[in-house]
């Protein structure tokens, strides 16, 4: 393992791997390295020395640091001018079983968003910038440190999701968001996911802004929620205090007095997957439209699983042998499904997506090529 204490660094590692052309590993905080396929035996490139906050401009809503900064970090130099990211950054070291440190970084390779997405969009969407390293060892620049990007290739948006495929990153800057003042979570219980769904998406297309929209079946419920009956649509909305009682009448006007004000707060760790820590099987999660979300769930037909963003993702555990038929359910709804936990075995058989048309799949490898022809980067992790 060789570990870069900055960009120079990490430039000549790159141009020696591609001297020698040897492929390696990229890892900082290392919670997300049991995420798609594995790869043994490679050198490492460790970038955890890329840390730090380099600039933050709360006045306007940016945030400029090193890859390897930990998430709690950013969270806490935000919240002293009380702000935010946006995409609620998610951990999912609980469910993966990890020890490492979750970064800035590796939460934008895996554009891992929370709750938050719902109304800011996701990492991909406040990623404006970043600075990184191509497979050529180049420096070279995404984006721009301005919220109203709109010329040129959005690169930003290309390497949020790529797992470190495509770059070795060494900067990354975020738009971020005021800090709300208070919350409320609204429980509609005993619903079907049938109806369940259908409120959600009715909050969802209205003019709450809402922060969350979870459907949560009985068998998910934990010691945490009330008793929610056969399941809960959960609605978390955010504001000042005036504007909060506000979005809480229009939600009763759209919804009925059915639904219920509760204390507990479960979002973060339904975006996290601690929810299926401790169950056993593969577990996935599902990218569809959130009309289908009954349909799909119906299909599925496991006993633990939980609708979030309103029925657009669907996350699930599944017995090892069902891996097939779980992925021809997401392809029936035209959805995707990612296998975010399974073992070494099945993670080198299965990878983190089902095997891409050929069509997009040329994209995918043109893509690759452009940035990193040698494929140096993370190789077959996505594959």
């Amino acid at each position: 393992m060789e570990k870069a204490l900055n960009e120079s660094q990490v430039a000549d590692f790159v141009r020696t791997a591609r001297e020698a052309g040897s492929p390696f590993e990229i890892v900082a905080g290392g919670t997300r390295r049991e995420v798609g396929k594995p790869m043994a035996n490679l050198p490492l490139l460790d970038v955890s020395g890329l840390s730090g906050v380099i600039k933050y401009e709360p006045a306007e809503l940016i945030i400029t640091a090193a890859p390897a900064t930990p998430l709690a970090e950013i969270a806490a130099v935000l919240g002293e001018k009380n702000q935010r990211l946006g995409f609620d950054p998610v951990d999912w070291s609980r469910l993966l079983g990890s020890n490492g440190v979750a970064t800035l970084g590796g939460t934008a390779s895996a554009d891992a968003s929370g709750s938050g997405r719902l109304r800011h969009g996701g990492a991909r969407d406040s990623l404006l910038a970043f600075r990184a390293i191509n497979g050529l060892g180049e420096t070279y620049r995404g984006g721009a440190k301005v919220v109203k990007n709109v010329t040129g290739f959005d690169l930003p948006k290309l390497v949020c999701g790529a797992y470190g495929t495509l770059s070795v990153l060494t900067e990354l800057t975020f738009r971020v968001y005021p800090r709300p003042q208070f919350f409320a979570v609204l429980c509609l219980s005993d619903v079907t996911p049938e109806v369940g769904f259908a409120a959600l998406r009715k909050i969802a297309h209205s003019a709450l802004e809402p922060a969350g929209l979870v459907y949560l079946p009985s068998s998910m419920a934990g010691s945490m929620m009330p008793d929610i009956g056969q399941g809960a649509a959960l609605i978390r909305l955010e504001g000042a205090a005036k504007p909060l009682e506000e979005k809480l009448a229009m939600a009763h006007g759209l919804l009925g007095n059915a639904a219920s004000r509760i204390d507990s707060d479960p979002f973060a760790a339904i975006g996290s997957g601690e929810k299926f820590a401790d169950l056993p099987g593969h577990v996935w999660r599902m990218m569809i439209a959130p009309s289908d979300a009954p349909r799909v769930v119906k299909e599925l037909n496991v006993q633990h699983w939980l609708g979030d963003w309103a029925g657009g993702v669907i996350w699930a555990a599944a017995p090892a042998h069902d891996a097939a038929r779980v992925r021809a359910v997401a392809a029936a709804a035209k959805g995707q499904a990612m296998l975010l936990r399974a073992g070494t075995d099945a993670r080198a058989a299965l990878g983190l997506y089902a095997p891409q048309p050929k069509a997009l799949a040329d994209v995918s490898r043109a893509v690759k090529a452009a940035f990193d022809p040698l494929s140096l980067f993370n190789p077959g992790r996505l594959a």
